[in-house]
């Protein structure tokens, strides 16, 4: 072999060796010796070194061409798929493993601020580089308050799973164990930016939509045609109307030992009611069989008997309402302690025989 032929040989399989390792350093899981060191990383310059002039052959041995064309790509693509809570624009970024780990979340990093400055505009981003065993993560954003915010809301995404976590240079940085192995933990982060992102609020303004208690009341009271204890037991005794209709006790056991009750009610307390009064529930009871079925509820002082009936309504019961001033105006009127009702059966087998589970109670 000439000498021309062995150097031009040595030169191919040199430049081979190097296009192996350009295609190796992004986009394949590498083998890693060292945990990551992305929380003792985080006191160093945020931003990655600008290239040197022309004229200058000095570069800084931290500085990657390939790896920063890569993170300025994933940038550009990040930037396309954010969204905007508050005016800031948040996302988050999961890359694939890469050889230089925390370096290379770094100079995303360094990339998104780059973008964003220009702009002026508010950001959050987390950056994810999930890897077997313990992950880097890196929250980058405009204010230190946003990336503690979000680093906060990750510590309680990831309980027991967060290894050592760090808030530096305005970046929060953590090891993260067994990352995005399961479809929670992308939802959980881009949870964690959507909320960390929202502006503070005053804790004594109540947010827009939100009703108080008494207004949610007058407005369940507002669908009913509430009656008296006195009407009710006047209804419990007509035999006339075509519908069966059945007083209800939602009371706790603890009211109903400690004030007393109406023998032939119902008792159905409130964590059950709707499935026990709804004709389409197979925990009904036998006679909420039909939609037209009379329900008078009544509890100590009326006011859970008005959300309880307003709830039977939402089910389709339209003939369901409450009994005014509850046990207490029945006992000042000086009614009966016994009454005949409808059906006092308890369940059976078949439809309704089971209790309701324990996550529906």
């Amino acid at each position: 072999m000439s000498m021309s032929s062995s150097s031009s040989s040595h030169r191919r399989s040199r430049s081979d060796a190097s296009s192996s390792r350009s295609t190796s350093t992004y986009g394949q899981v590498l083998e890693r010796t060292h945990t990551p060191s992305i929380i003792s990383g985080l006191q160093e310059e945020e931003e990655q070194p600008e290239p040197q002039s022309p004229r200058s052959p000095v570069m800084d041995p931290k500085f990657d061409p390939l790896r920063d064309q890569v993170a300025q790509t994933i940038v550009i693509r990040a930037l396309r798929k954010t969204e905007t809570i508050d005016g800031t624009q948040v996302g988050v970024v999961t890359t694939l493993p890469h050889s230089s780990g925390e370096l290379f979340l770094k100079a995303i990093a360094s990339h998104l601020k780059r973008a964003m400055l220009p702009k002026q505009e508010s950001y959050l981003f987390v950056l994810t580089l999930p890897i077997q065993g313990l992950s880097p993560v890196l929250v980058c954003s405009s204010s230190e308050d946003l990336s503690e915010r979000a680093g906060l809301l990750l510590q309680s995404k990831f309980l027991n799973r967060v290894e050592r976590h760090e808030l530096r240079n305005g970046r929060w940085g953590a090891l993260i164990r067994d990352l995005c192995t399961t479809t929670y933990d992308e939802a959980a982060l881009w949870d964690a930016v959507r909320k960390a992102a929202r502006h503070p609020i005053d804790p004594l303004v109540p947010p827009p939509g939100s009703r108080s208690i008494n207004q949610i009341l007058e407005q369940a009271r507002a669908r009913l045609e509430r009656i008296t204890p006195q009407r009710a037991y006047e209804e419990l005794q007509d035999t006339t109307v075509p519908w069966p209709v059945v007083l209800v006790d939602i009371r706790p056991e603890a009211q109903r030992r400690t004030y007393g009750s109406i023998t032939g009610a119902l008792v159905v307390e409130r964590n059950v009611l709707e499935w026990r009064f709804d004709p389409r529930c197979a925990y009904r009871l036998p006679i909420a069989d039909r939609y037209d079925l009379r329900v008078i509820i009544f509890c100590q002082e009326s006011y859970t008997s008005s959300l309880a009936a307003a709830s039977l309504h939402d089910l389709g019961m339209l003939n369901a309402t409450d009994m005014i001033g509850g046990y207490a105006a029945w006992k000042d009127a000086g009614l009966p302690d016994e009454v005949e009702v409808s059906s006092t059966a308890p369940p059976t087998d078949g439809r309704i025989s089971v209790p309701v589970p324990a996550e529906n109670s």
